[in-house]
């Protein structure tokens, strides 16, 4: 009964040594990862891939499966306090819903 009182005090021991290698090794890789993004200008949306190259955002990025487009619409409405833009496509913005709300009309936003 000792002895295995003893083995799970080891293990638990151990656990607690892994966690905190782990730990320790991926803060050495974030703080690598951080100074390789620092030195070559890259961003975390780099890193995602979610940048789309200035070519591609020009052709409107077709998918040649299904010939829709796969690139950004551009927008149709801003708020022009904030900066805030909707395409026009989906659900309309909680900013744009609250402005007509307010008795906006639709056509104040549109670029």
């Amino acid at each position: 009964m000792d002895d295995i009182q003893v083995l799970l005090a080891q293990r638990a021991e151990l656990d607690k040594k892994i966690t905190e290698a782990r730990r320790e090794r991926r803060g050495d890789a974030i703080a690598k990862i951080r100074a390789l993004m620092a030195e070559h200008g890259l961003s975390a949306a780099d890193i995602a891939g979610k940048v789309v190259s200035a070519r591609a955002s020009a052709a409107g990025s077709v998918s040649p499966s299904s010939g829709t487009s796969t690139g950004k619409v551009a927008a149709k409405y801003r708020n022009a306090a904030t900066g805030d833009a909707w395409t026009g496509r989906g659900l309309q913005p909680r900013w744009l819903r609250a402005a007509l709300e307010g008795g906006a009309k639709i056509e104040d936003f549109k670029i």
